[in-house]
This record gives C-alpha cells, sequence and structure tokens, in this order.
C-alpha cells in the first residue's frame, strides 16, 4: 500500500489549479441549477409529508454541494495547515460543510502530529500537545470506543485502510460525528511505521440526512395508513352493499319479474373509497324498491354511514313510502343530523302487476331506459334538490315498461371523464350491444367492459333492472 508521508518523499504538490477551477465552476453552476430545481417545484407553506422530504432532498443535495465546493477549494490552494500555519476563514456555525483536519502517528517514535483545524474538530486547545493513539479513545463515547479500536487495529495490524464514523465528547458538553479515513505508512521492509489518517465533523451532514430518512419514513407511513384505509372502507363497503356478483333472485312468491344485477368500480387507490350505494328489495306487496345515490365525503366514517341510510330507505319502503314520500323523509332525517350528508339519490318502486315504474329523483342521474336496441333518459319528475328545506316535497314520475326493457341506474362517475348529459349519451351508445345480452349479468359486463377498465378518480355503482315477465 503507497505511503502518503514518508521521510524520503516530499510532500503532494497542489494540483494544478486550471483543472480544480474548472471543478470548482461545474460545482457551483451545478448547485444553482439545483437550487432552481427547487424554487420551481416548492409548494409554499405546505407540510404534507411528501412536500417535507422533497425539500429535505433539496436541501441535503444542496448541502453537499457546498462541502464538495468548500473541499475542492482547499484541493486548490494547497496542503492541509499545521497547527502553527495560518488557516482559511471557518465555515459557519451550524453549517454542513467543515475543512478536514489531518494527522499522523508514528509508530517508532511514539509521536503525534495534528493539524489545526483537527484540534478544532476535536475541541482540543491548540497549546496542547496532540494525544497518540492510545490516548484517543478517551475523547469517543464509550459505546463508540470499540468501534475505533477495531479500525485502528485493522489498519496497524493487517494495513487495512480505516474509513468509518465515530461520535466523540468534547469539553464544551457537545456530542460531535466524526469520519475517519486513514492508512498505515509503511517502511522500507514492508511493516507498519506510522499511521495517516484525516478527520472531517459530519454531524450537521448526518443530521440533514436524518430529516430527510425521518420525513421519507412519515410519507411512507401516511400512504400505508391510507391504504389501510382504503382496504378497510372498501371491506366495509362490499359489507354494507349488496353481495352481488352478476345475476340476482330475490325472494318472491310467484314468477320473477325483473333480472338484476349490479357493480361496484372502485376509484384507484390514491383515493379513498367514496360513498356511492346500491340497493334492490322485495317489498311485502309483492313491489319491487330500486335505487342508487352517493353521500358525500370519503373513508370508513362515510362507509359506515351508509348503513345508517340504507336501513332508513328500506325501512321506509316497507312502511309502503312511495319514493316521491321516501325522498321527503330522507330530507328531513338528514336535515336534522350532521353526518352523513346525501350528495344524491333515485328512488324507484317497480309494481309488476301493471309494469309500472314509480320513481323520484334528487340532483342524481336519472334512470335510462333501453327498449329494442334504443335508448333514452326518462323524463325527470318535478321537484327540489335534497336538502334545500325540511319541509320540501318530491314529485314523482311514473313509466310503463314491457317485458324485455332494460331499466339501468348508475352514479356520477361511471362514465370517466364526463357527467351529465354527456355520460348519459355515451352509455345511450351502448343501446345496440346491450340489445343483444340475454340477461342483466351481460348488460352489466358490456358496460364494464366498456368504461370500467381504465382507471378512475371517483367510485361508481351500477344497476341493470331487465323486465322478463
Amino acid at each position: 500500500m503507497p505511503s502518503h508521508l514518508s521521510a524520503d518523499r516530499p510532500a503532494a504538490q497542489p494540483p494544478g489549479r486550471g483543472s480544480v477551477d474548472a471543478l470548482i465552476s461545474q460545482t457551483r453552476r451545478l448547485k444553482g441549477e439545483v437550487d432552481a430545481v427547487r424554487r420551481d417545484s416548492e409548494d409554499v407553506g405546505s407540510d404534507h409529508p411528501r412536500e417535507r422530504w422533497q425539500r429535505a432532498l433539496y436541501d441535503l443535495a444542496l448541502h453537499q454541494l457546498n462541502d464538495l465546493d468548500e473541499h475542492l477549494a482547499q484541493l486548490r490552494d494547497g496542503p492541509l495547515p499545521t497547527a502553527e500555519a495560518p488557516e482559511a476563514p471557518r465555515p459557519e456555525q451550524g453549517s454542513l460543510l467543515s475543512r478536514v483536519g489531518s494527522a499522523e502517528w508514528n509508530l517508532l517514535t511514539d509521536e503525534a502530529s495534528w493539524s489545526g483545524e483537527l484540534y478544532r474538530i476535536l475541541g482540543r486547545d491548540p497549546a496542547a500537545p496532540p494525544l497518540t493513539l492510545d490516548e484517543l479513545p478517551s475523547l469517543v463515547v464509550d459505546e463508540d470506543r470499540p468501534k475505533l479500536t477495531a479500525m485502528v487495529t485493522d489498519c496497524l495490524v493487517d494495513a487495512r485502510p480505516i474509513d468509518g464514523e465515530f461520535r466523540i465528547a468534547r469539553r464544551t458538553g457537545d456530542v460531535r460525528t466524526v469520519h475517519m479515513m486513514g492508512e498505515p505508512v509503511l517502511d522500507t521492509d514492508g511493516s507498519t511505521a506510522s499511521m495517516w489518517a484525516v478527520l472531517r465533523d459530519v454531524s450537521e451532514l448526518r443530521r440533514s440526512q436524518r430529516v430527510v430518512s425521518e420525513t421519507r419514513d412519515s410519507l411512507h407511513h401516511r400512504q400505508d395508513a391510507a391504504q389501510s384505509e382504503h382496504r378497510l372502507a372498501a371491506e366495509l363497503q362490499e359489507a354494507v352493499l349488496p353481495p352481488w356478483r352478476g345475476s340476482l333472485r330475490l325472494p318472491h312468491r310467484g314468477a320473477r319479474a325483473l333480472d338484476l344485477a349490479s357493480h361496484h368500480l372502485p376509484a384507484s387507490s390514491r383515493t379513498l373509497i367514496g360513498g356511492d350505494w346500491y340497493d334492490a328489495l322485495e317489498l311485502t306487496d309483492g313491489e319491487t324498491l330500486l335505487g342508487v345515490g352517493d353521500l358525500t365525503g370519503q373513508g370508513v366514517g362515510v362507509t359506515s354511514n351508509m348503513t345508517m341510510l340504507l336501513g332508513a330507505v328500506r325501512g321506509m319502503a316497507m312502511a309502503g313510502a312511495q319514493p316521491g314520500q321516501v325522498m321527503a323523509w330522507l330530507n328531513q332525517l338528514l336535515d336534522a343530523t350532521v353526518q352523513p350528508a346525501l350528495g344524491s339519490a333515485v328512488c324507484c318502486r317497480y309494481r309488476p302487476a301493471n309494469r309500472t315504474l314509480v320513481w323520484a329523483q334528487a340532483g342524481h342521474p336519472a334512470p335510462l331506459l333501453f327498449r329494442d336496441g334504443t335508448g333514452r333518459v326518462l323524463d325527470a319528475p318535478d321537484g327540489v334538490l335534497l336538502g334545500a328545506t325540511s319541509g320540501a316535497v318530491y314529485g314523482q314520475a311514473e313509466e310503463t315498461l314491457r317485458v324485455g326493457d332494460l331499466l339501468l341506474l348508475h352514479t356520477d362517475g361511471l362514465v370517466p371523464g364526463h357527467t351529465g348529459s354527456a355520460a348519459a349519451n355515451l352509455l345511450l351508445g351502448l343501446a345496440p350491444r346491450l340489445a343483444g345480452n340475454r340477461t342483466a349479468e351481460d348488460c352489466v359486463r358490456t358496460v364494464v367492459q366498456e368504461f370500467g377498465e381504465s382507471e378512475r378518480e371517483d367510485n361508481a355503482c351500477l344497476l341493470v333492472a331487465k323486465v322478463v315477465s
């Protein structure tokens, strides 16, 4: 291993100023570019974990570029100063920058030589003699002494280079982290004559790196928590919504009147589950309740509120309330509570005796009717928006259906990127394909294949009823 310091070898001369100056210019140009990118990407005042993590990374990168700039300047200006030689100005307090201190321990004479900067790094009086290798561990905190001893032993006995960190306790009471790099200096017969080392205070650098690590961990924790809430909410919603998988035969006393199928399309994993719902229930008088809607908000809380809402709607319908009355009572119920808040809803009651559909809506897309290969939006009844007044009255509309008719109820968000009439027109465009489907399940599959494959920002629910008798 080559020797860095020896009696018969002159001290190394500084490299050519031109080449080092070029490196310094490149470093400073890169610093300016990194700083510009940081300013362009900053969200002023944001305290989101991702923003804190990004800021910490930018700061660390700039600190290290500043450090590189400082060390290149040292390299350009010449050899490390000794304790007697004048030195360049020291970095500001708290800076990541620290000039490198050097030391050499002569094993033959037991003499030690320290640079002036090393005295400052270790918090020693420059007038005091440098510590020997045996005395050096007295500066190191107890937990790190075995690490230093092992590094020095490996260097002196096995000629291994030193590259490690340890903490020192200075006389002022503060604890600093020091990075030490060194090599053995061999004599003519190959034995170790001395040990050369450079030491640098890396306390602020490690603190900055910890900030990056902690903000990253905080971001990951927040993401993990969001994903866990998403999974829990999805499980709750699956438990709340009717557990339909394709066709469903509701309990009935006579011939089946409707073939029913449904589907819930969840939002992407980056968005918490929302409050979209659907429901179908055969009532005691033989009629069938059909409904879709959405609650405002997201997450586990809104999903649990869905249970209360569905229970209220079912109870009103079982008591004989017609769709317009259900909407009015639901409006009064929700107007008197803080949560949940109903964004929109449509409520239908199908009478199989005369194939009549009675329905009411509150700020929700109207049902779509498909017949003989064409489709249309049902004419909306007169009424008011849910939540307008506690005494709101909702109008009802009636539609006479035929065997083979297909009724499609859906929430906003079924067609990604489109709402209102635009979404309705795209769904009506499926009429020729839906006409060729034999069951309600086939119809649901057609709609999902057309609009359910791409990533979506919003949740959506789809309910299909096909008149079979």
